[in-house]
């Protein structure tokens, strides 16, 4: 027992990588007989692209999955990992390998998500508190700004001076956790990278522009043994937004 304690670390955080790299865009497509979103809007298999499909309820169990996914693997760490000597350097690296299986899922191509929804997630498992306020900071700016991809900028870029400025307050700040937040952050960052272009040169989606376009969907889309397409207003991916 005490010889395999070395390998229980790299087995976690192999397990954490695997368990984010199944894309629930995709498989929830497939289950619901929805077109794959890696095929119309933005071609990102993220909760945000679902919607386009016209499923309300597709997005939010993509949405739901796929933050859970990001929470799982840390909080059995966190959870039972002392047992097999698995500690803060341990649950911020599943955390991270986890977030990164989205983004570079084994299971498909290596062509992920942004992580938006699985980064929550582990935020989530590392602190409930700190996930709580990580959300409330993205819909604060969403809903001042109008802008999705602003809010989860914003809501990145202060997840870990968050994380720091709260230590010993509503958490005890870990070393390792601190830079896991902050690796998020930055892979996070050039994920968007799109969108900081589009918001410098306001040709951003908003989040109302964006919500009128998918009310339209099921006008101009139509259903085709089993699979429903989505509109053909919203398939350009140069200007989506998308950020999920």
């Amino acid at each position: 027992m005490e010889s395999m304690k070395s390998f229980f670390p790299v087995l976690a955080v192999l397990a954490g990588y695997l368990i984010g790299s199944l894309s629930f865009a995709v498989i929830v497509s497939r289950v619901m007989g929805l077109s794959d979103p890696r095929t119309f809007g933005s071609k990102n298999p993220g909760a945000t692209n679902v919607l386009r499909s016209g499923s309300k309820v597709a997005a939010i169990l993509t949405l739901l999955l796929d933050a859970a996914k990001g929470w799982l693997p840390v909080v059995l760490v966190k959870w039972y990992g002392q047992a097999y000597g698995l500690a803060d350097g341990t649950m911020a690296l599943v955390g991270l390998a986890a977030f990164l299986g989205h983004v570079f899922p084994v299971f498909f191509k290596f062509a992920g998500g942004k992580g938006v929804a699985t980064a929550l997630g582990v935020l989530l498992g590392f602190s409930g508190w700190l996930g709580l306020a990580t959300a409330l900071i993205w819909l604060l700016v969403a809903l001042t700004f109008r802008y999705s991809s602003l809010a989860s900028i914003t809501a990145a870029v202060l997840a870990p001076v968050v994380y720091v400025l709260a230590d010993g307050g509503l958490w005890i700040m870990s070393k390792s956790v601190a830079l896991g937040v902050a690796v998020m952050a930055l892979f996070l960052l050039y994920r968007h990278a799109e969108n900081v272009n589009r918001l410098i040169k306001g040709t951003e989606s908003s989040l109302g522009k964006k919500a009128a376009l998918v009310a339209h969907g099921p006008v101009h889309g139509h259903v085709k043994h089993g699979h429903r397409h989505p509109p053909h207003v919203d398939s350009a991916p140069n200007n989506s937004g998308e950020h999920l």
